[in-house]
């Protein structure tokens, strides 16, 4: 911590109708191996006992400083309360951020952190000084089913977190996570310095996280995510809460996509989703027509088809061996990820079509 640093980690936590996640979320929180310097849960448009579990928090003597901001007339959904919480920041040090803070971790108020979360994020800083942002690699919480289709459908989350959480470790990544990201306070100020606000406030924002990744590119910063900075977050328990946790995300990316259209930061991510779709037509096209046909007629009159078919059962299930051998035998199998693909594929295409005819409401 630099000497004239008043904070050296300071946690923002946005809480709306989260009484049932909160106070675990700030638990980790203080378990943490380094622990944060202050935290400030900005408690906003909620009409649950968030802010009593917050304020719980905040009073007992053996967590780290804590403040409950309210904030009941928020019409930006996520950035208008994490940038409400930055400002309350700014006053409370009486100057720039990047003069007397070091780092700004954002957590949801629905997530876990790793208890050694803050230490490493530290560190990976430390180890560039051009990073202006490491992520955490997401997982799923598990054994929240209650009968087959949810042990399926979350099952599969898990696994896609777990598979995501490999492709993170590295430079350059498609967007810090909302669940968990590290910042340097002086990548932050570069945005106030230049927009007057980190994470854009508009309506149509759907996915603050990725916007803000993008404008700290944009603005000369590296941003990164690392394996073992880990954060534990809900997974949706019904299949119409994942399409519209999934349209939400794939909609707003496509929406900031098509704001900044082809640059050389967004080429990589239009270039994947259209991989993606096209992946996708091709699985449930022809890869599954002709693997009814091999599976009638026989698999030795298709030989392109049976290595085709082995490279689909043994690279899906080397990619989440990290996961267990549990995992490892669902990819394999092939048949539940047939079925999710299924499901992705929706959530992908309507997110287009409503990224071109529809318009986003205002938060209410």
């Amino acid at each position: 911590m630099r000497g004239t640093a008043v904070y050296g980690t300071v946690v923002l936590v946005p809480a709306r109708n989260e009484e049932v996640g909160v106070w675990t979320s700030l638990k980790s929180l203080a378990s943490q191996s380094r622990r944060p310097d202050l935290i400030i849960v900005v408690v906003n448009n909620s009409t649950d006992r968030t802010e009593e579990f917050a304020r719980r928090f905040a009073d007992d003597e053996h967590t780290p400083p804590t403040m409950v901001l309210v904030f009941p007339d928020n019409p930006h959904k996520k950035a208008g309360a994490l940038n409400h919480g930055l400002r309350w920041l700014g006053e409370a040090v009486g100057g720039r951020l990047a003069d007397r803070v070091d780092h700004v971790l954002v957590m949801d108020a629905d997530t876990e952190l790793h208890p050694k979360f803050i230490e490493r994020a530290c560190n990976v800083l430390a180890s560039d000084p051009e990073i202006g942002g490491v992520s955490a690699a997401c997982l799923g919480r598990t054994g929240l089913w209650r009968n087959p289709w949810q042990r399926f459908l979350l099952g599969m989350q898990i696994i896609e977190y777990g598979r995501a959480a490999n492709a993170r470790y590295r430079r350059d990544v498609h967007t810090m996570s909302g669940a968990g990201s590290f910042y340097r306070a002086e990548a932050l100020q570069s945005l106030l310095d230049w927009r007057d606000e980190v994470f854009w406030e508009d309506h149509s924002n759907l996915v603050e996280d990725y916007e803000t990744t993008l404008a700290l590119k944009e603005s000369g910063w590296k941003v990164t995510a690392n394996q073992l900075c880990i954060a534990y977050t809900d997974l949706m328990p019904t299949l119409r809460e994942l399409i519209q946790q999934r349209e939400r995300w794939s909609r707003g990316t496509v929406d900031t996509l098509r704001r900044r259209g082809w640059t050389k930061f967004t080429w990589h991510s239009i270039s994947t989703m259209i991989m993606g779709l096209l992946g996708s037509a091709y699985i449930l096209g022809w890869g599954s027509t002709h693997l009814v046909k091999a599976a009638i007629h026989g698999f030795a009159q298709s030989p392109l088809l049976l290595a085709l078919l082995s490279f689909w059962v043994i690279y899906p299930a080397l990619r989440v061996r990290n996961l267990g051998w549990k995992a490892m035998l669902v990819e394999a199998i092939l048949v539940p990820e047939l079925i999710f693909t299924v499901v992705r594929t929706y959530w992908l295409v309507s997110s287009l079509v409503k990224s071109y005819v529809t318009r986003v409401s205002a938060w209410k």
